[in-house]
């Protein structure tokens, strides 16, 4: 069994430990902060095998340096790091150029990794789907999208549509504790989802006990998150009175998600 854990960085960042059964070698995705890890293996007493990054910015990539040198050092060996090849990420030497059919062998883990080209946060964003666990870095949060630092909404709205496409058990590990904030952009432009507002609850029960809300699914976010579902009617009556003043005879899903997203950076 593939046991999956949270190691807190940051203010909300998310890095996740992926461990096979009782094996002592695990493996670590977006480590922003190579301390926090390196404190985990310590008190568990494990062994990092490798480094799964989703795309180039610093609170995902920062650790990286120091968590090979700790691993030479201590080891002997050299660090597997594997990340997007068109991202100039330092510290990547086993990059991917990802392909619809791409999967990885870890050494460790018993079940293939699927690489799933995701642009728009970043331009060479990739994802990570092992056991049905999908690690989606910046690109899909509990009920919200990364910001589109680098890709265009026709790209975050083709990577959207296919983590939406996944099966509805995948569990959503992303990369950030984002869900209050994002749950109330998604009241504002959803005020009769009925599955939205039971999730608002349950998401504030949790945090009020300092719980993470995540991992999520695909199922759950197809259900609530806005820019899965940018036709929904109450959707785009609510575009459609945030943007007045702009001809919206063409309401198709590529226009209503880019205007959610161009109003949920404003709001």
């Amino acid at each position: 069994m593939l046991t999956i854990t949270a190691i807190n960085a940051f203010n909300d960042n998310y890095i996740w430990v992926l461990r096979q059964d009782s094996q002592q070698n695990v493996y670590v995705v977006d480590p922003g902060d190579a301390n926090v890890v390196l404190d985990y293996l310590h008190k568990h007493q494990l062994t990092l095998a490798g480094i799964l990054i989703t795309h180039h910015h610093r609170d995902h990539t920062g650790g990286i340096a120091a968590l090979a040198a700790h691993v030479e050092q201590t080891t002997g060996h050299t660090l597997a790091v594997y990340g997007p090849q068109s991202e100039a990420i330092q510290g990547i030497n086993l990059p991917i150029d990802p392909k619809p059919s791409d999967t990885l062998t870890l050494p460790f883990i018993d079940a293939p990794v699927h690489i799933l080209s995701v642009p728009g946060h970043t331009a060479g964003h990739i994802a990570y789907l092992v056991d049905g666990a999908l690690f989606c870095g910046d690109t899909l949060f509990s009920a919200g999208c990364g910001r589109l630092f680098e890709g265009s909404p026709a790209q975050m709205w083709q990577s959207l549509s296919l983590l939406a496409a996944l099966p509805d058990t995948t569990r959503v590990y992303c990369a950030h504790e984002y869900t209050l904030a994002n749950l109330k952009f998604a009241q504002a432009v959803d005020t009769d989802n009925e599955a939205l507002k039971a999730y608002v609850k349950r998401t504030n029960d949790l945090r009020a006990q300092n719980k993470a809300t995540i991992p999520s699914t695909i199922e759950l976010e197809r259900a609530i998150n806005p820019f899965l579902r940018p036709l929904a009617p109450t959707i785009v009556n609510s575009i459609k009175n945030q943007f007045c003043d702009q001809d919206l005879t063409k309401t198709d899903e590529l226009t209503c998600f880019t205007l959610l997203r161009q109003w949920k950076d404003i709001f």
